[in-house]
């Protein structure tokens, strides 16, 4: 059994990840098939510019952004912008239920690329600067698997979701979960405000052994 230490923040950081991404890995396989059947005059190239909006623009703004939170310097800062952007993109899943226009699609795409570069921008900081020393590969590792795991298993949930309920249910969950993922890094903000980050430990073996309910 794997006995793997990490501090708090980490923690809820890697928990918050994991919800948010499992609800959105529901959207993957199904996404191109809404739009082509629930968007007018939806087509593959509608599919392909709602793409390109959302990944342009994250890129573009991403390096911008960060160099201001570096200039800033504040933790809380990071940390403002990491939680409303994650509340914030979790809202776009409740939009898809009511796209029926190109255009909304864009905008809907526009909107989701900024507030997950106020995410991500925020989150990595937070995560770069509590990560802990000597676990710095095996706490990236955990939340590339935990996220790899979830976004995989609700794929294959968000496809029979889709063919038994339709799209509107499957959005509907996606939104519910990015909410329970950004509510979760509420529990964060006490420990922004008093700049605890290393030394307040839980381990696996705990979390296993006391049925998921380890210390904080």
């Amino acid at each position: 059994m794997f006995n793997i230490k990490i501090n708090r923040v980490i923690k809820w950081l890697l928990i918050s990840d994991f919800v948010f991404w499992s609800g959105w890995g529901l959207v993957s396989p199904i996404l191109a098939i809404y739009v082509v059947k629930q968007i007018d005059g939806g087509s593959e190239l509608v599919v392909g510019m709602a793409t390109a909006i959302y990944w342009i623009l994250l890129s573009v703004l991403r390096v911008p952004l960060g160099i201001y939170l570096d200039s800033v310097g504040n933790e809380k800062i990071n940390y403002y912008f990491m939680t409303a952007g994650l509340f914030a993109a979790s809202l776009v899943s409740f939009g898809f239920i009511f796209a029926v226009k190109p255009w909304h699609l864009y905008l809907l795409q526009a909107f989701h690329a900024v507030a997950m570069v106020a995410n991500f921008t925020g989150w990595s900081a937070l995560f770069t600067r509590h990560i802990d020393k000597g676990r710095e590969a095996t706490e990236w590792g955990l939340d590339a698997t935990s996220v790899g795991i979830g976004t995989g298993v609700s794929a294959l949930a968000g496809s029979w979701l889709a063919g038994m309920f339709g799209f509107k249910t499957v959005f509907l969950f996606v939104g519910l979960l990015g909410l329970a993922g950004s509510f979760i890094l509420f529990l964060l903000k006490n420990d922004m405000e008093k700049k605890v980050g290393r030394g307040l430990y839980f381990n696996f073996r705990d979390l296993i052994q006391k049925g998921g309910e380890g210390p904080t």
